[in-house]
């Protein structure tokens, strides 16, 4: 039957009355579903809201029959209006300041308000808990603070009362990780990096030089370190470690569903049981021992720092991320990490990151919401042992304007200079035709 036809009110309703209808109506007469396949459920229970609602010909103003019938299911089963954010490709972040203040950050650098916002404190409360229940956590007064996921790449953050005011519900921050894979073109045109730039990085990464990515969160360094994988040949082994939540998704299949490429993911898992806990350092222990071509831990923020550097010192291939404000203080900042390891001498600290990740590149989020390679650096190491941190190639800004007001940051990129005479022996070694890095360093494409 199509519903939309006979769909004729003779009385207007608010949506909140008629979710409240229909929601007593489907607890009273239908509190099991016969079919147990999520599929069947789900059209079974949007079959029995139609027929409520034609049968009593309820109706919302601005709302058609279908655009009644989706908001309804995703209120009572899904995520309420979160829903469609979730899962568009659009979207990279939804900030929660309030039950009434929820604003959405899209790809493209604009953050706007949700065309619709949560009724009440309480309304907000139950949402988010719905969300929290994927990674069976709890939000309550005796933990009002928790971090969880939902689906593979997008990461909740939650603070409720009575850490935040009882009046605004809850706060949250809901992160979507990569949601669109980005091509060498898409990060030209919106201008992250030029040509040369990423093929400089990603022929140096499939020739063994170990790299770190730098920056703050939202800068975009898991889309970067995502590409630059996928970057890398079928034939050559990739081990990824993340924290708790797998965000990499590199597994190329062809259209029959055989697997191209040689990709290895996994996540860690914690425990209060020793025996059981596996972190980041201990799944690097061992990736060691899997034949890996490229270990990519996603992000270092422990003592995996330390084991990160050894590999990458031992003669394995090290992509990682980091938080730093800069390719210098990158290298700072792994030291605090490997600290956190062994007691060792700062100086010596020093000497190993430097030398076990060669390459830094700082990505920023600027203030017109883009994002930019602000700087590719080289530790050189010195004949005396001494360290010079080289800048590669680098973004200046030139002028921020405010037009029409929007913000505009303008600048350029450019070419400082090339890889020292020690890296391009190294890339050589590695197997990189000397055509190929002749090309590198004349700028052209590679």
């Amino acid at each position: 039957m199509n519903h939309a036809a006979h769909f004729f009110s003779t009385e207007s309703k608010s949506f909140t009355d008629v979710l409240q209808e229909v929601q007593s109506y489907l607890s009273g007469k239908y509190a099991t579903l016969i079919s147990r396949k999520p599929e069947e459920q789900k059209q079974q229970l949007i079959a029995y809201m139609s027929q409520y609602l034609t049968d009593h010909r309820l109706h919302v103003p601005g709302l058609s029959f279908d655009e009644l019938v989706n908001r309804l299911y995703a209120e009572m089963v899904e995520y309420s209006f979160l829903t469609r954010y979730l899962y568009s490709k659009d979207v990279e972040e939804i900030n929660i300041n309030g039950y009434n203040d929820v604003k959405i950050s899209y790809t493209d650098g604009r953050i706007i308000p949700a065309e619709e916002q949560f009724s009440s404190p309480e309304h907000a409360i139950d949402i988010v808990r719905r969300l929290l229940h994927q990674s069976g956590m709890i939000l309550d007064y005796s933990q009002p603070i928790v971090r969880g996921h939902l689906a593979n790449n997008i990461r909740i953050t939650v603070f409720g009362p009575p850490i935040t005011d009882k009046e605004k519900g809850i706060a949250a921050s809901i992160r979507i990780i990569n949601p669109q894979k980005l091509a060498r073109e898409d990060f030209v045109v919106n201008g992250t990096a030029t040509a040369e730039m990423l093929d400089f990085l990603s022929l140096c990464l499939r020739y063994g030089l170990s790299m770190c990515v730098t920056g703050a969160t939202g800068s975009g360094k898991t889309t970067l370190m995502s590409w630059l994988l996928s970057t890398i040949p079928f034939e050559k082994r990739i081990f990824t470690i993340e924290n708790e939540t797998r965000e990499f998704d590199l597994v190329v299949q062809d259209e029959h569903g055989l697997v191209l490429n040689n990709v290895v993911h996994t996540v860690t898992r914690s425990s209060e049981d020793p025996r059981q806990h596996i972190d980041q350092e201990r799944l690097l222990e061992f990736a060691l021992t899997a034949n890996p071509d490229v270990i990519c831990v996603g992000e270092m923020k422990s003592a995996e720092a330390f084991a990160a550097q050894e590999a990458a010192r031992t003669g394995h291939t090290v992509i990682t991320t980091t938080h730093a404000n800069s390719c210098l203080t990158t290298y700072y900042r792994m030291v605090t990490l490997c600290t956190q390891k062994y007691e060792m001498n700062d100086a010596t600290l020093y000497n190993l990151v430097t030398e076990a990740f060669p390459l830094v590149l700082f990505v920023k989020k600027l203030e017109d919401n883009s994002r930019r390679i602000m700087e590719i650096t080289e530790c050189r190491i010195l004949p005396n042992g001494q360290r010079e941190i080289a800048p590669l190639f680098r973004y200046a800004v030139h002028s921020i304007r405010e037009i029409s007001g929007k913000i505009v940051v303008e600048g350029g990129y450019e070419k400082v200079r090339d890889i020292s005479p020690e890296l391009q022996k190294r890339l050589l070694e590695n197997g990189m035709p000397l055509s190929r890095l002749t090309t590198l360093l004349e700028g052209g494409a590679a």
